[in-house]
């Protein structure tokens, strides 16, 4: 009676352990995955946040002194830049840092170095993080520069450009041009903020400080 009993009992799966492993094995690789995406998601949120800070929500209560520029209407273009010597140059080259932007003619008279020397006292002022930052000059002729400015301004990167090319770029105050305006590109090449003529330089300072302290990147 036994072992007619047992007979008729169903069989076992013969392939349950190969199921079970299986099955772990899946189980692994979807916590895998989310653990993977959790990292990203880290690793993105502080430079997603301060774009959508800046660029998104542009709180009416922000007190910059400088005027915002959209930085997807305004990326760094090609401007067939050479440097003093005549080799080929280029902006994007300074990705992955903030810019101090100044452009005019070589003749470089009164307002041009003050300009000029602003963009390195604001660098210096920025204590440990004067590093993230580049002084670049753009020059709009192939006229020579004078030796004693060169010295003078040593730190201060000056490359030649198109005069029409550079005026395509950049937005000026009604009336004014770029020469008198002193303007900043963001570490991901994309103009992003322009002062105005004669600006005061402890508030350039102060919209610089602050955009250094939110941005993750540069």
């Amino acid at each position: 009676m036994e072992q007619a009993e047992l007979k008729s009992m169903p069989d076992a799966p013969r392939h349950a352990p190969d199921q079970a492993r299986d099955e772990r094995a899946r189980a692994m690789r979807r916590s895998g995955r989310w653990k993977l995406l959790l990292v990203l998601a880290v690793c993105a949120f502080p430079l997603a946040g301060s774009y959508f800070t800046y660029y998104v929500l542009k709180p009416t209560t922000r007190n910059n002194y400088g005027a915002l520029i959209d930085p997807r209407a305004h990326p760094i273009p090609p401007l067939a830049a050479t440097t003093l010597d005549g080799k080929p140059a280029a902006l994007e080259a300074y990705k992955g840092k903030w810019i101090m932007l100044q452009a005019g003619p070589s003749d470089c008279r009164e307002a041009c170095r003050k300009q000029l020397f602003a963009m390195r006292q604001l660098r210096l002022m920025q204590g440990k993080d004067m590093e993230r930052i580049e002084r670049v000059w753009l020059i709009t002729d192939a006229e020579p520069l004078d030796t004693m400015l060169l010295r003078e301004f040593d730190g201060t990167d000056m490359l030649r450009v198109s005069k029409a090319a550079l005026e395509r770029w950049l937005p000026v105050e009604a009336g004014g041009d770029a020469a008198g305006h002193l303007y900043l590109i963001d570490p991901l090449g994309n103009l992003m903020m322009r002062f105005p003529k004669d600006a005061d330089p402890s508030r350039v300072k102060r919209d610089i400080a602050k955009l250094l302290k939110a941005s993750a990147i540069g």
